[in-house]
């Protein structure tokens, strides 16, 4: 069995961005020279997520507004914020929307189904965080 890793990082400039990775983890796959395995994707930081979705702007917007209802951004807010943080909302927003994903892969590609991407969502931007790709098979 083979095994690749790679990092991206990222340092978005927003506090809640949703970025697709999707050509990143393609990339990557292609380097690997794995055709038949599984890919993990996995958001490296307790701020921060990745997910599979749709890539349509007005179901992102849809997202951040449900997000935003569910956990509000607010130092007096969380208890988690009494110990000098803001990001009491953000740590509620990646447990929502999850840590990593796992894609099969199927004659050298991400076997998807329609319209699905890999998407890494920052709800607490403006640091460098990274993501691991860990992809293994044959």
């Amino acid at each position: 069995m083979l095994s690749y890793k790679q990092y991206l990082w990222f340092n978005t400039p927003g506090r809640m961005e949703f970025i697709n990775i999707t050509p990143q983890v393609e990339e990557a796959l292609l380097k690997s020279g794995i055709r038949e395995g599984l890919c993990l994707v996995n958001a490296m930081h307790i701020t921060s997520s990745v997910f599979i979705n749709d890539d349509e702007g007005g179901l992102h917007q849809d997202l951040s507004a449900w997000l935003e209802r569910l956990a509000p951004y607010g130092k007096d807010k969380y208890k988690h914020n009494l110990s000098g943080e803001d990001n009491g909302d953000a740590h509620l927003k990646r447990t929502v929307m999850g840590r990593e994903v796992v894609a099969a892969v199927t004659g050298g590609k991400l076997d998807f189904g329609p319209w699905e991407q890999i998407f890494y969502g920052e709800f607490d931007g403006q640091r460098k965080k990274r993501v691991l790709i860990k992809i293994i098979g044959e």
